[in-house]
């Protein structure tokens, strides 16, 4: 409207390009799932402003979707049968959803309210900046079983001074002092990141302490690229003075480092009982099923009497490159009753 009566009186044209906050969530389809797993946006946009980074600009800052919606949307898909709920955002860690009756409720108290969803029995989230991490979510890792043993925390550097031209406004220090908290709420927790190599003035001590820092954590799996300016973003006018050949060449020992961590995790997991949802039939053996475990190994296994949706035990036999081998062990957990919306409570939605 208002818009409307500027243009009536001022005869010129108008564009509106803030980002609307309470429309944003609108379009979601509504709740359905074709498998045991799903997915479930609780936030939208970035108000970190990271200088290599475009979502601010293209997503806006931070919104929170009520509490809830979301929690509402959960019961509806736990109601399909869904066994595992991934929460989504761009930094999930700000989470800050108004709830009915007044007040907001933090990302730690989220998961406090989907993991006693009946019917749900893991929970994911992805992804997380560190400055939000706070003491609260670590304590989640001590009190929510449902809360898996798998965390993706991207750190972008090894190096302070790389940090502080990315605008991350962390220290390696305070990042290692999280993990270190984590792994005292869950000493088997499994750690994956993500990390950008040749961005504007790295130099090889920059990238050595970056592959020092990958080496003191041990990380399970990352994203990592290659630096390549976004139009737009601060970082796109410094000058990209790490020439391609250096850049690919960090990259491939960044990824062989973590690859081989990964394979020697994997390794360890050989003779171990693992509990993994069953999520479908293997990719290469129609006659396999094929199921996760909660650091987010593929296990492929013989299941005659296991259906896809069941949580089970299983013995991990080997250890491939991209995948694990397992027999059947113990008890089956089959999907159990769900709940309404209704019988959730007044003490969740109201």
């Amino acid at each position: 409207p208002a818009m409307l009566k500027a243009l009536q009186s001022e005869r010129q044209p108008r564009i509106d390009i803030s980002f609307p906050e309470i429309e944003k969530f609108d379009a979601l389809v509504p709740p359905r799932s074709e498998g045991p797993k799903a997915y479930v946006s609780i936030m939208e946009g970035c108000s970190k402003y990271c200088t290599f980074c475009v979502v601010p600009y293209t997503r806006g800052e931070e919104f929170s979707r009520p509490f809830d919606e979301v929690i509402t949307e959960i019961v509806e898909l736990a109601e399909q049968g869904v066994r595992e709920v991934t929460l989504l955002g761009q930094n999930v860690n700000a989470y800050a959803g108004a709830r009915h009756g007044g007040g907001t409720l933090d990302f730690a108290e989220l998961l406090a309210y989907a993991a006693a969803v009946e019917g749900i029995d893991r929970l994911r989230y992805t992804t997380s900046h560190p400055i939000d991490f706070t003491d609260a979510l670590i304590d989640a890792y001590r009190h929510i079983p449902e809360l898996v043993s798998h965390l993706h925390l991207p750190v972008q550097s090894g190096s302070d001074r790389i940090l502080s031209a990315m605008k991350r406004r962390y220290r390696v220090a305070d990042y290692e002092a999280i993990i270190a908290d984590l792994l005292d709420a869950r000493p088997d927790i499994s750690l994956s990141s993500d990390f950008i190599v040749g961005f504007p003035g790295e130099s090889a001590e920059d990238f050595n302490a970056t592959m020092d820092l990958i080496e003191r954590v041990g990380f399970d799996h990352s994203f990592s690229f290659i630096y390549s300016a976004r139009p737009g973003t601060p970082a796109a006018a410094l000058a990209d003075d790490v020439p391609m050949e250096e850049k690919r060449e960090r990259l491939s020992r960044l990824q062989a480092l973590i690859d081989s961590q990964a394979s020697a995790i994997s390794s360890s997991m050989v003779g171990t009982t693992q509990r993994i949802l069953v999520d479908g039939v293997s990719r290469k053996n129609a006659g396999h099923l094929s199921g996760r475990t909660e650091n987010n190994r593929v296990v492929n296994f013989v299941g005659d009497d296991v259906s896809i949706g069941d949580f089970v035990d299983v013995h991990i036999t080997e250890a491939l490159p991209n995948s694990l081998r397992a027999q059947v062990v113990g008890d089956v957990a089959s999907t159990s009753v769900m709940m309404t919306p209704a019988s959730l409570g007044a003490s969740v939605l109201d």
